[in-house]
């Protein structure tokens, strides 16, 4: 399907069991050379463009991955019968949603993750890049 591997993930990304229903954790303190704070990753300024590189990527094979994930959790009867409601009512769809929930609780982990990589990399905080794309996004709209 596109996953990879716990061996091909992107650098940073902490071990993880099968935690279902589990909310989305912080990102870990990250620091890119000096600036950051201590007790998470660190990255050289040099190795940073490459971290980041590899969770666009693992967000891009996530984004991918979500029609999967819908395909399971909207999947119909095979037949117009009770054997076949009760499999997908009781069994499948509700699978297929949980799968779907924590599909969408890895997305936001990754777009939390990046944002706290891009932010280190430019030495401001997460709200100072949000801040600083609304502001973007004001001004490219003409408001």
């Amino acid at each position: 399907m596109g996953y990879k591997g716990a061996s091909e993930m992107p650098e940073g990304t902490p071990a993880s069991g099968a935690n279902t229903g589990v909310q989305v954790p912080p990102v870990p303190p990250i620091m890119v050379g000096s600036y950051g704070k201590a007790g998470g990753y660190k990255f050289t300024e040099d190795e940073v463009d490459s971290v980041i590189k590899q969770w666009q990527d693992l967000l891009t094979d996530l984004t991918k991955d979500r029609s999967y994930a819908i395909t399971v959790a909207e999947v119909n009867p095979p037949a117009d019968e009770v054997a076949s409601h009760t499999f997908v009512n009781q069994g499948a769809n509700p699978s297929g949603k949980s799968l779907l929930d924590e599909h969408e609780k890895m997305v936001k982990y990754t777009l939390n993750f990046i944002d706290a990589l891009t932010a280190a990399k430019k030495k401001i905080t997460v709200a100072e890049l949000h801040n600083a794309e609304d502001m973007k996004k004001q001004t490219q709209s003409g408001l």
